[in-house]
């Protein structure tokens, strides 16, 4: 999940990291030999030193006649242990109304702090618990792109491999499939201003990913070109459905389907995606995202990529 601030400082910062050498390379998100990508949409369930600078999308957006939205955002995420990590993001967004008329602004500030459940290599399995903060008022609440209100959202996350699946099922092996599901909880259940309820919403979404890495090093070399043995086919799916405190809201479920591809470097990764719409509600038309991901426990693993306490452990090498 991503977000970036339209500030200079994040993006010299950026610079500087692509500017610096590159270190030996090292997975951020290895359970055994499963390597679970940056999703673009939803979170992988790992804790990791990394930074998503940009991630940038377009859209129409619902209604008849539609607009458009142009999203620029960024993200930063920093292990304070090996298992607990710190994330904070921003978005600066553009909307244009089917009557020309532009509103432009930065969303509310977003922080999250996640703790690792699980990691466990003999089954490619991942779990994590977390907390999502939107800061009401951080945003341009005037535009109505920030809030006045925050939002608490815990959230669980997971991931699988299918690297365990018998012999005879060899080629279904680079299969993963990730998700997370989250209950996101208003500060407040009523704007007096717009006089609004504020719903309490569920946050949920899954992805399934096609791994040509693992498919080489674990499955069976087909001997193809180095480019495809470095990309994960996925398909992302996040869905919004209003639970309690709807009273005047549309109580529909909005969401959308991503289909696309990333491409994993030794320390970065760019991910390319459409945005489907799965109802008229979620848009009017199919969109783009894409993303550039930093691997920063890869690039610096003996400082900026240690945790902050008890930094001492070996990252296991990406099979790429």
């Amino acid at each position: 999940m991503s977000r970036l601030p339209s500030c200079s400082r994040a993006f010299a910062l950026g610079l500087l990291f692509v500017l610096l050498p590159f270190s030996e390379a090292f997975a951020h998100c290895f359970v055994g030999p499963r390597f679970f990508p940056a999703t673009l949409v939803i979170d992988d369930p790992c804790v990791a030193d990394e930074m998503s600078l940009p991630t940038a999308d377009w859209f129409p957006t619902a209604g008849v006649p539609p607009g458009s939205e142009v999203d620029i955002s960024a993200e930063f995420d920093k292990r304070i242990t090996e298992d607990l990590g710190f994330g904070i993001s921003d978005v600066w967004s553009q909307i244009r109304t089917p009557g020309g008329t532009v509103v432009e602004g930065l969303g509310d500030l977003e922080t999250t702090l996640q703790y690792q459940l699980l990691k466990d290599a003999s089954h490619e399995t991942a779990m994590l618990l977390g907390l999502i903060v939107d800061w009401g008022g951080t945003g341009n609440v005037n535009a109505g792109i920030g809030t006045s209100y925050s939002m608490l959202t815990p959230t669980y996350y997971f991931g699988q491999g299918l690297g365990g699946l018998p012999d005879d099922l060899g080629f279904a092996r680079p299969l993963a499939i990730t998700g997370q599901i989250g209950y996101q909880i208003p500060t407040t259940s009523y704007v007096v201003s717009q006089s609004l309820n504020i719903p309490e919403v569920l946050v949920y979404g899954a992805s399934l990913q096609y791994s040509m890495p693992y498919l080489k090093s674990e499955v069976k070399d087909l001997q193809l070109p180095d480019f495809i043995n470095h990309l994960i086919p996925i398909v992302e799916t996040q869905f919004f459905t209003p639970i309690a405190n709807n009273i005047g809201n549309p109580s529909i479920t909005t969401g959308t389907i991503n289909p696309g591809v990333i491409y994993i470097g030794s320390t970065y990764q760019v991910g390319l995606e459409a945005i489907i719409p799965v109802n008229s509600a979620s848009g009017s038309g199919v969109g783009v995202l894409g993303q550039f991901h930093l691997y920063l426990d890869d690039m610096f693993p003996k400082t900026l990529g240690q945790p902050l306490i008890g930094g001492t452990s070996t990252p296991t090498k990406a099979p790429l």
